[in-house]
């Protein structure tokens, strides 16, 4: 006969005794895991953790489930397994298999569903391999359990301020079923889980909206005739809120080529806000006054004081033009100008990189809205390449600034001969520090040669 109990707290017992409670360090444990499960905003983290804090300690193995609302199936909550965990390496894949089985196999009694729905322990105290094979549609699963021999089980559910995010499902084999004191500790285990997983689950949903408005406002660049231009962006991941980081390319009505880089200041929402409102302003001026890049920045300063946007950014804007004169000399003429961002750099055809130091920097955006604008010019030959880029290539914990600067230019000497995207793959790929530091935005133009006007 089985013993378990319900849904509701009440004990279905065959007589079997409950083994006397052995001191297994309950309080340390909590402690370990409410420390363990805050350090993360990741919730397969979280869960992968939490599976190795109580396994051994309180089973032999286990599972942990979440509940995804923001993927609904008709007639069931989607369930997700996402961590496992054994105490005998050589099960662990045999848990694994098991957790990715399961739920496809569950009925509608199954002591996961009823402990999500009902939000109350289930616990099944002697023969759970035959009381989970009950529950289980008939598969592949059911020689999952008979390889795995559960004795007992446990499933508790994960409850956030009234809401059920998930469940914790407890096995055991070789050692006995859980007593009444680690039965409380489990409970307050389940309290510091739920709260760590609907953190992390509220913080994903928070990167998600602002890493996708971020990349609505990021429109593909405008490819002249006699220009590539290629763009990337990487967030900086889980492990931090999207950023404020842009790029832009387009065209003056007079036939000019604009970019521009930008960042401003924040990891959340609102710096994605504010990206999007400075990079449409800055477009809106530079396409309606023609003018240069110095004069937009300026304007664009203003116009934040104007409409209150205290966040400042820095920028940086460089424009391409050219007359019929330098077209027949092959030639380009470049005029940029800094919002305190990094000095754009350009690597000639003939493999050399030069940084378009020029004047010093002026300000950033929002700090000195009448600050006056610097602007430098300078000429390029076609085959050349232009690169402006967030600091969030070349900065990083393990490397300053100046040293990042330094491995950028050794990295365009050696690459900069490379076709355009996989030169700015290579960029991204190597520079940057790990994904979860800092977003990376970068801009490169090659001016292409062209034929005589």
């Amino acid at each position: 006969m089985n013993a378990y109990r319900s849904a509701q707290g009440d004990e279905v017992t065959d007589g079997a005794p409950v083994a006397a409670a052995e001191p297994v360090g309950l309080a340390p444990l909590l402690a370990r895991v409410t420390a363990e499960l805050a350090s993360t905003m990741v919730a397969e983290v979280a869960a992968e953790r939490l599976a190795h804090l109580l396994v051994p300690a309180l089973a032999d193995w286990c599972v942990v489930t979440l509940v995804d609302d923001d993927e609904p199936r008709p007639g069931r909550r989607h369930l997700r397994d996402i961590s496992s965990w054994h105490t005998d390496p050589a099960l662990r894949p045999v848990v694994a298999a098991y957790a990715s089985e399961r739920i496809a196999a569950l009925s509608d009694r199954s002591f996961l569903s009823r402990s999500i729905e009902h939000g109350d322990l289930v616990e099944v105290r002697a023969d759970a391999a035959d009381a989970l094979k009950g529950v289980l549609r008939p598969g592949p699963v059911h020689d999952l359990v008979d390889a795995l021999a559960p004795t007992w089980l446990a499933v508790l559910p994960l409850v956030r301020a009234g809401r059920t995010i998930g469940a914790l499902s407890l096995f055991g084999a070789a050692r006995r079923a859980l007593t009444r004191d680690e039965l409380t500790t489990l409970r307050q285990v389940t309290d510091a889980a739920a709260l760590a997983l609907d953190n992390a689950r509220r913080y994903r949903q928070q990167r998600d909206v602002a890493e996708a408005l971020q990349r609505a406002l990021l429109t593909g660049p405008v490819q002249p005739d006699d220009l590539e231009v290629v763009v990337r962006y990487r967030p900086a991941g889980e492990s931090t809120q999207v950023g404020g980081d842009w790029y832009d390319a387009f065209l003056q009505p007079d036939g000019a080529t604009m970019v521009v880089i930008g960042d401003v200041a924040g990891h959340d929402i609102e710096a994605a806000s504010v990206m999007g409102q400075l990079r449409s302003m800055l477009r809106a001026i530079a396409v309606t006054t023609g003018e240069g890049p110095a004069d937009v920045l300026g304007k664009l300063d203003a116009a934040m004081r104007t409409l209150r946007i205290g966040t400042p950014a820095t920028a940086a804007v460089a424009r391409l033009e050219q007359t019929p004169a330098e077209r027949e000399r092959g030639v380009t003429r470049v005029r940029w100008s800094c919002a305190g961002h990094l000095p754009p750099m350009v690597v000639t055809p003939a493999g050399d990189v030069v940084t378009l130091g020029g004047h010093r920097h002026g300000p950033l955006l929002g700090i000195l809205a009448d600050a006056p604008r610097a602007e430098s010019v300078t000429t390029l030959e076609r085959g050349s390449t232009l690169l402006l880029y967030t600091d969030g290539l070349v900065e990083r914990r393990d490397r300053d600034l100046p040293d990042g600067l330094a491995a950028l230019r050794r990295m365009l000497e050696q690459t900069g001969g490379l076709d355009l995207d996989p030169l700015v793959d290579a960029l991204v790929t190597e520079l940057p520090a790990g994904v979860g530091e800092d977003d990376v935005a970068l801009v490169a133009v090659r001016l292409h040669p062209q034929s005589p006007a």
